[in-house]
């Protein structure tokens, strides 16, 4: 077999739970279903997996943090900036969470493909594929917020040394501030599951 046949035989879709087959270079948002992200993101560790407790602190527990930030950062965001924010990392359902060093070390090429499924999920949800800059920033400043608090209360980080790569976390309730420091990852059945209602209380 030539090369060029080679290639052209590589599968470039992925087939999920639901029997949907995704394809990888080209997204449609018709072959995107919540249950299969929100069961591929509750198995996908963040911090490759070197974080404390009996379970994988997953990306489905980090999207539920990421939403709640944004929201008590924003009391009056409208709920379908708060769905953004909960699938602001969706992506990694089939692409899995790639660590911010090594995500920095890749090509453009990466960020791209990223960009263009998380632009189709966007799509699929009813949500517009490129969000208001406000929106934007505040759903990045909600990520390094939850990252400051998985990063110490999980994966070993000194208190400076987070301040350091992801920023001092300001502007949140004294309550929200209280649970972030006690982080306690969740079985991937309950993350699925919290995912899930948190994202149909959302979508409806």
């Amino acid at each position: 077999m030539t090369g060029a046949s080679a290639n052209t035989a590589l599968r470039a879709w992925q087939r999920m739970l639901s029997g949907r087959r995704l394809d990888l270079l080209d997204p449609s948002p018709l072959d995107i279903e919540i249950e299969d992200i929100a069961h591929g993101l509750a198995r996908v560790a963040r911090w490759n997996g070197q974080t404390s407790g009996d379970h994988t602190f997953s990306v489905a527990d980090h999207s539920l943090l990421v939403e709640e930030i944004a929201a008590d950062l924003d009391a009056k965001l409208p709920r379908q900036f708060r769905l953004a924010a909960l699938l602001h990392d969706s992506p990694e359902y089939v692409i899995g969470d790639l660590i911010s060093p090594f995500k920095a070390a890749l090509s453009l090429d990466y960020r791209a493909f990223e960009a263009k499924l998380l632009a189709a999920i966007y799509l699929r949800f009813g949500l517009p594929p490129d969000l208001p800059e406000h929106v934007t920033k505040l759903i990045k400043r909600a990520d390094k917020t939850a990252a400051y608090y998985e990063a110490t209360g999980l994966a070993g980080f000194s208190r400076a040394e987070a301040r350091r790569f992801f920023g001092q976390p300001r502007g949140l309730s004294p309550a929200l501030v209280h649970r972030l420091s006690h982080l306690s990852p969740l079985p991937a059945s309950e993350g699925e599951a919290r995912f899930l209602k948190r994202f149909h209380a959302l979508a409806r």
